[in-house]
């Protein structure tokens, strides 16, 4: 396999950052990544190794000195029922997410419609339990499988070995940058059940004279993708990786000390002892949405959201981020928590 040196990484983070790699290498097939994982091991094993997909979560905070690997795995392929309404479907790890979202509602498959317009590819979306709308997508995963980029074994994870949290899983702590993943099995429906308690989406459809019963696939995945749309910058114009930072969870007890002083305060009920809060309420409140620290910017319709006005590099974005996450601190005592991976 032919490694590329010092190879540019601007159509690879959806920032916009420009930072280069030191080698640089794609494959198709498990026996193309095998063979280049040998190539590594046998002659740039001193140099870092760092598996992307297409760079929608994480932040280049410098050139990358060692190997950046991508996959181009693809192929959507319908596997056995699970029973009357449920079936498997293996994914490759190079599909773009919402291709995959897309082909599904066209071939009647049904449960990813809230997960609809989430950037990247369906291996990433499996290491970080993408969501939306209510949906994570560790609910609809059946299996995940890898290969050890230190051996080049396969190894396949039942969806309990995962370890899925929100907006986490085994492959970024405890795994974190020991697997690279190949294929993603999905469970998904043949019967269409609309879930519409997140995000306003009921009250949309109601707004237009919807009911819950004549409402189609579709339909609902047409309204996120246009609300999405309306909230997030579109990264082609406006470099950003969308919810740059983790919606905090914090105890009933935390939540009502500040409520008591904050009481427009939204909540998300966790479970009987945590809360969820949203860090975009928070943001705002302190004064950071639409504010700029060169060109570094807080979005002006989302305050979740953190963009590149223009040559911003990776450092610019990190000191907006540590700008706002010390004035949410002092002023509510919260501590927001990156979504996005810094690399370097």
């Amino acid at each position: 396999m032919i490694l590329q040196q010092n190879k540019s990484l601007l159509s690879y983070n959806t920032f916009g950052i420009e930072a280069k790699s030191a080698l640089f290498a794609e494959y198709s097939n498990k026996e193309a990544l095998v063979e280049i994982l040998d190539e590594y091991h046998r002659t740039y094993s001193h140099l870092p190794l760092l598996h992307i997909g297409r760079g929608s979560n994480l932040l280049f905070l410098s050139d990358f000195p060692g190997l950046v690997l991508h996959s181009r795995i693809l192929g959507i392929q319908p596997l056995q029922p699970v029973d009357s309404s449920q079936f498997l479907v293996r994914v490759g790890a190079g599909v773009v997410w919402d291709d995959f979202v897309s082909s599904c509602v066209s071939r009647g498959w049904y449960g990813l419609e809230n997960l609809s317009f989430i950037p990247g590819e369906v291996g990433a979306s499996a290491v970080q339990n993408i969501g939306a709308y209510g949906a994570e997508v560790k609910d609809f995963i059946h299996s995940v499988e890898c290969l050890s980029l230190s051996t080049g074994e396969k190894r396949v994870f039942p969806v309990e070995e995962c370890q899925y949290a929100y907006r986490n899983s085994v492959f970024k702590h405890e795994l974190k940058g020991q697997y690279a993943v190949t294929h993603v099995t999905f469970r998904l429906s043949q019967h269409f059940m609309p879930h519409l308690d997140y995000g306003g989406l009921r009250a949309v459809f109601e707004s237009q004279g919807i009911s819950e019963e004549e409402l189609t696939p579709q339909l609902l995945r047409e309204t996120v993708i246009g609300i999405r749309k309306s909230k997030l910058p579109d990264p082609h114009i406006l470099g950003n990786a969308g919810s740059f930072f983790v919606n905090p969870i914090v105890s009933t007890e935390q939540f009502q000390r500040v409520n008591s002083q904050y009481p427009t305060l939204p909540s998300y009920p966790v479970d009987e002892s945590h809360v969820k809060v949203p860090a975009a309420w928070l943001i705002e409140q302190a004064g950071w949405k639409g504010r700029s620290l060169g060109s570094a910017a807080v979005h002006h319709r989302q305050a979740l959201v953190l963009v590149n006005l223009g040559g911003a590099t990776g450092q610019d974005i990190l000191r907006l981020c540590e700008a706002v996450r010390h004035s949410v601190l002092q002023k509510f005592g919260i501590d927001l928590h990156p979504e996005v991976n810094f690399i370097g």
